[in-house]
């Protein structure tokens, strides 16, 4: 980013750098020093006296005969002071209109663009205070129509991709969907053939975008139709962001459909790209790897990887590295503390919390198998207690485990116990043993009973099978 985004970005007017990418390298000058000179005297009032300031750059305007870059500076600056000091959208969207102007022949391509680009950051990313969806919409409908007139495609095709951006944000679906079938149209009917690489790219873009639109909307069914048509692009080379994004929504897809080890997959490949790209999102989708890991029931730590290794020990990390450890410990106990004690780093997240009553079921079944490992009865009242849960919750988790085939036993429900049938487990398992017995014995008798078959439709005389024959074998 250069000194001039940076302005943008950051709302500083310390000095030059402000909305300006190269005020002192301006090889071709369209003013005079007396215009420079104006210029700068303009900038400076800007803090003070903005009202003023706002005039000077308008004399320098109105002062060019011909559209030149001081001009272009000072209706940027204009810009700027409009939207973000005064207040004043609807004046600033009629200076901007003005500035879109100059970017036909008065400024560089490669300058206009990247006016352009700060302007749009810095506009729809709020830091002028609330503005009307209306004129923020404005803002962009006035730069799309002045780049379809330059037949800037390139810079046209990241315009309504950052709009769509723009819309995903503040939730503006409808607009989102509308944006999104446009920008699928443009790029079908791309005619730059000799560039797949750029079209699968951009492909791959709008797909981020659609995905998390049906994600927060809880489509799944478009969701997953999205993201198999991602996974289908071929000759792309997208931002890690991109792929971030959607292996993300992808690893939530799988959450939804209780695919744990897929979604561990996916969360891995977005915490790997987030990482690459410096995303402050890898810290969460991390989170998510850790809470999948632990429902595939795994005993590998996922901070074992020479990726997630060094966010083991993150503030925003330790409380899942503990629900790690404690999981894998059977500590049910110390797993609920944690919980209840980091609620801002783990709880707060709906994603995460809408999972952890199945995390907490998958540990306290583990911990009742072990539990109940010695005996051969216990009170319903007892496993509550040793749970800290109540008497129907051990009630549902037994019956869970009886009818997986996990514990042999039955609850009496009057006396309100579990037993346990010891005897006809070893029983089982004896005739389970038996039964494979049999069977190998059978097969080895079936193959006795086929070779002496073959023996004798080779040997109708039975000469072959005389004792001088088997002694002659042996």
């Amino acid at each position: 980013m250069d000194d001039d985004d940076a302005d943008y970005m950051q709302g500083s007017d310390d000095e030059d750098y402000d909305f300006d990418y190269s005020d002192n390298d301006d090889g071709n000058e369209s003013g005079s020093a007396d215009v420079e000179n104006m210029y700068y005297v303009a900038k400076s009032k800007k803090e003070d006296n903005p009202e003023l300031a706002l005039k000077e750059f308008r004399a320098i305007v109105d002062q060019e005969e011909e559209k030149g870059d001081w001009g272009f500076k000072a209706l940027k600056q204009s810009t700027k002071l409009l939207f973000l000091t005064l207040r004043r959208p609807h004046d600033a969207l009629k200076t901007y209109e003005e500035l879109l102007t100059y970017t036909k022949s008065a400024v560089t391509r490669n300058y206009s663009e990247k006016t352009i680009n700060g302007i749009l950051d810095y506009v729809g990313g709020g830091k002028g205070g609330p503005i009307e969806v209306e004129i923020l919409e404005k803002f962009y409908q006035a730069t799309k129509k002045a780049l379809e007139e330059a037949k800037n495609d390139r810079l046209s095709a990241k315009t309504n991709l950052k709009l769509a951006k723009l819309w995903l944000d503040r939730k503006e679906y409808s607009r989102l969907s509308k944006l999104i079938r446009d920008l699928h149209a443009a790029t079908a009917a791309s005619s730059d053939a000799d560039d797949q690489s750029q079209r699968g790219t951009q492909l791959l873009e709008i797909y981020a975008l659609e995905i998390q639109m049906y994600n927060e909307t809880k489509n799944y069914k478009k969701l997953k139709e999205i993201y198999n048509a991602s996974n289908n692009v071929r000759s792309a080379i997208p931002h890690p962001r991109i792929m971030g994004v959607i292996k993300e929504c992808g690893g939530k897809m799988w959450m939804g459909e209780r695919q744990w080890n897929r979604a561990s997959e996916d969360f891995f490949e977005s915490f790997r790209n987030y990482d690459e790209a410096g995303s402050p999102q890898r810290i969460q989708v991390l989170k998510y790897l850790v809470l999948a890991n632990m429902l595939t029931g795994s005993e590998v730590n996922p901070f074992d990887s020479q990726e997630t290794k060094p966010y083991k020990n993150d503030p925003q990390i330790k409380a899942m590295t503990d629900l790690v450890d404690a999981y894998q410990r059977r500590e049910v106990h110390s797993a609920e503390k944690i919980l209840k004690d980091n609620r801002s780093t783990i709880m707060d997240d709906p994603f995460i919390r809408s999972y952890i009553g199945e995390l907490l079921r998958s540990l306290r079944t583990q911990y009742l198998i072990d539990l109940i490992k010695p005996y051969t009865r216990l009170e319903l009242s007892f496993l509550a207690k040793q749970l800290g849960v109540d008497i129907q919750e051990v009630e549902e988790l037994l019956i869970g485990l009886i009818l997986e085939g996990k514990v042999e036993g039955k609850i009496d429900q009057v006396g309100m116990r579990l037993e346990l049938d010891r005897h006809q487990s070893l029983e089982k398992k004896r005739y389970a043993a038996l039964t494979k017995w049999t069977e190998a014995l059978e097969g080895v008798h079936g193959a006795v009973v086929g070779k002496t078959a073959v023996t004798s439709r080779s040997d109708p005389t039975g000469m072959l099978g005389g004792e001088g024959f088997r002694e002659e074998r042996w």
